[in-house]
């Protein structure tokens, strides 16, 4: 939590008040003072006069007084079966009456608490607090708080909204009594003879299937958020233009079911793309986002002319009133983005707002585009649904978990559309560490805490309810961001910058919210430095933590597998670092060596990988998972750390889909840019040869880690013969 410490210096106590911390902990330990010019820019981004002392005190003053200027909270948010206490401010002696409004109508009137505080002159006016409590016998879920006072807005009732979160989640109690396994896969790399170059969601319904029956509970994926409208598209999915919305990149065209109806001459036009598109599968070198994005843009063009059936069409509208205004606006934002490009000047005048002019008459102007807009996204709703069924027709417990990134672009459809609930003026990065010396730079710009509570968290609620609409579980990239985020102001360097905490009772419990009403599954990349008490508070909540195999020390050993948290996912790696295969050979020192990325000579970090795999495998084998002689060639190898990892009591075990197959190279190479192919590396295996899905159940490499984990883990596969060979399947080509 911030800084406490009563300080007579009142620069300090302002950032005390805002939940600024004056200092933090560095990556060696070390208390760093953060200086007053990086509090001043936080500050300012917050909206709050910090130019002197004499503008600081009167801040300081308004913001003591702000919450009796309000008769109710922006936001109240209890947890179940816990006595929570909210304030109403009416005037002195006027009575006031409390209830609270159910989804469904239901009305429970508030009872008032005992202690009543001094009255005191707010503006002119005597003004009392009145405590009330949310009844602890209230269950999950989202109310309305109604206070009403003959004295205040002439009778009429002041709202506010009420969020009751559970207190612990019951979808992870639900996973104690046995362990579940599933693939880590970035789904864009995994493709079938019908992708179109580019993974798609029909591939994660087929990889669904194929890992359900080998025993597989889930399948982790990217996150599959919003790009750009048009090429040339982000290539990092960690970088999103909108974490609501969904990217058409992984639409499957010959599933959308107007596709059936093209004229002749259409499908003509959507057949060639595809068998060009097609090709691209077998390419094992990089991905073309852009010429896919490309191509199934034009398709989808020419599908969105075919005439809808009543029923497809009810459906849609039935969408479309469900995605309410936020839907809306990302269609327009994405229509503009298309007709002025990036960095047109309109979006800093006319267009900088869904309410500016420009974008008010683009509404009518290009409400055929935006309408194009909403229907992929509404495609894209059926599809995910239609991969979520898929797993659990597979028999998986938990089906798909996305992935929720940390931010999104400057510019993009997020910050465009939530402006006013997202702070201007910095954006989200790290301090340094031993990696990164000069701290890191997201360029994303931060949740701003209190305009988010003036918003009732909707735009939180909404972003985590569309994610679970089709959703078994969700792991959230960064979790200590719901806690607490290092905010740089722009113009500064990464390492310049100073965390703000955020009202983590609310962000986290509405997340525990809207998946307990989903029944879904949560997990926190809970990495880095943090503070203790965090994990705990995570724990208590029902949220799962993060284990990686290669950062679970005990001092300078391995730490046991049988000593790693129960409420974790636990996997040998990451998509930071190489598959398995490919960190046996070093790769990670390579690349680096050739991007010029090395801090020391290379024979120094090559001698300290080979320490570090020197000093893993010896525990292995000490446990008697290491077969030796020829047996200890590299598929033995990454099978015996997954049978090590398997000892862990985690309830959740991920194996990735490169380590299955024998890739060895990296997804992704922190720091770097178009130095690098991050995010663009298809599938292959170890001799890069493509690895397309329909392979995979006779793939030999893949059956025999499936048998190393259901072995390890105590789980099997769920239909006869699946983990052995199987005779090779027809692939029809010729569908797009």
């Amino acid at each position: 939590m911030a800084d406490t410490t009563s300080t007579a210096d009142p620069l300090h106590r302002l950032a005390e008040a805002y939940r600024v911390s004056t200092t933090y902990s560095g990556f060696d330990g070390r208390e760093r003072e953060v200086p007053d010019a990086t509090l001043r820019a936080v500050l300012d981004a917050l909206g709050a006069d910090a130019g002197d002392d004499d503008a600081v005190e009167a801040c300081l003053a308004r913001r003591e007084l702000a919450p009796w200027r309000r008769v109710l909270p922006p936001v109240v948010v209890a947890v179940e079966g816990a006595r929570t206490r909210f304030a109403v401010h009416v005037p002195h002696g006027s009575a006031v009456h409390v209830s609270l409004v159910g989804e469904d109508g239901t009305r429970t009137t508030a009872p008032q608490a005992d202690n009543r505080p001094s009255p005191r002159d707010v503006d002119g006016v005597l003004t009392a607090e009145v405590t009330f409590e949310v009844p602890e016998d209230l269950g999950p879920g989202w109310y309305e708080v109604r206070a009403e006072c003959p004295d205040v807005d002439g009778g009429r009732a002041v709202t506010t909204p009420l969020a009751v979160t559970p207190r612990r989640l019951s979808t992870t109690d639900r996973l104690h009594g046995r362990r579940r396994w599933g693939y880590m896969a970035q789904i864009y790399s995994v493709t079938s003879g019908r992708s179109w170059g580019v993974g798609d969601v029909s591939d994660l319904a087929s990889l669904a299937a194929v890992s359900g029956e080998q025993g597989a509970d889930y399948l982790l994926v990217n996150p599959l958020h919003a790009a750009e409208p048009t090429p040339p598209v982000e290539p990092s999915p960690y970088l999103p233009t909108s974490r609501r919305f969904f990217n058409p990149l992984y639409l499957r065209i010959a599933e959308v079911p107007e596709y059936a109806y093209l004229r002749p001459a259409d499908l003509e036009v959507v057949n060639t793309l595809a068998a060009i598109q097609r090709r691209e599968n077998l390419d094992t070198s990089t991905i073309d986002r852009d010429k896919a994005y490309a191509a199934k843009l034009k398709s989808l063009e020419l599908l969105f002319t075919v005439r809808r059936s009543p029923h497809r069409q009810q459906q849609l509208r039935r969408f479309v009133a469900e995605g309410g205004q936020g839907l809306q606006d990302f269609g327009l934002w994405c229509a503009l983005r298309e007709e002025l490009g990036e960095d047109a000047p309109e979006w800093d005048d006319v267009a900088a707002s869904p309410d500016a002019p420009y974008a008010v008459e683009a509404r009518t102007r290009l409400s055929h585009r935006i309408d194009f807009y909403v229907w992929m996204q509404w495609l894209l709703d059926e599809q995910l649904e239609s991969a979520q069924r898929a797993a659990h027709l597979a028999g998986m417990d938990i089906g798909v978990i996305h992935d929720l990134a940390v931010g999104v672009h400057k510019q993009g459809a997020d910050a465009w559309m939530l402006q006013d609930v997202l702070a201007s003026g910095v954006s989200v990065g790290a301090p340094a560490d031993m990696y990164n010396q000069k701290g890191q730079d997201w360029s994303q710009p931060p949740w701003h805490p209190e305009r988010l509570a003036e918003a009732g968290y909707l735009p939180w609620r909404d972003m985590l309810r569309t994610i679970f609409r089709h959703a078994g579980g969700i792991r959230v990239d960064h979790v200590l961001g719901l806690f607490r985020l290092w905010w740089i102001p722009d113009g500064q360097e990464a390492s310049e910058g100073a965390y703000v905490y955020y009202d983590h009772e609310a962000m986290v419990g509405i997340l525990a919210l809207e998946a307990e009403l989903a029944g879904a599954v949560v997990v926190g990349e809970d990495l880095g430095t943090l503070e203790p008490w965090v994990r705990e508070y995570l724990a208590e909540r029902g949220v799962l933590g993060t284990s990686i195999l290669w950062f679970e020390m005990d001092g300078d050993e391995p730490l046991p597998p049988a000593r790693y948290r129960e409420l974790s996912m636990a996997s040998v790696s990451t998509h930071d670092f190489p598959p398995t295969a490919g960190f046996l050979q070093g790769v990670q020192v390579d690349v680096r060596e050739q991007l010029g990325l090395l801090a020391r000579p290379v024979e120094e970090e090559r001698a300290e990988a080979r320490k570090q795999l020197d000093t893993f495998f010896a525990a292995v084998a000490a446990d008697g998972l290491l077969p030796e002689g020829e047996a200890t060639g590299e598929q033995a190898r990454v099978e015996a750390l997954h049978r090590w990892l398997g000892q862990a009591p985690a309830l959740l075990f991920n194996v990735s889909l490169v380590d299955a197959v024998g890739e060895r190279r990296m997804q992704n190479q922190p720091g770097t840019g178009d130095e690098y192919p991050n995010w663009r590396i298809p599938l292959a295996d170890g001799a890069g040869n493509p690895v397309l899905i329909e392979t995979l159940p006779e793939n030999a490499r893949a059956n025999s880690l499936v048998r190393a984990i259901n072995e390890a883990l105590g789980t099997r596969p769920r239909f006869q013969g699946v983990g052995e060979p199987a005779q090779p399947q027809h692939t029809d080509r010729t569908a797009p």
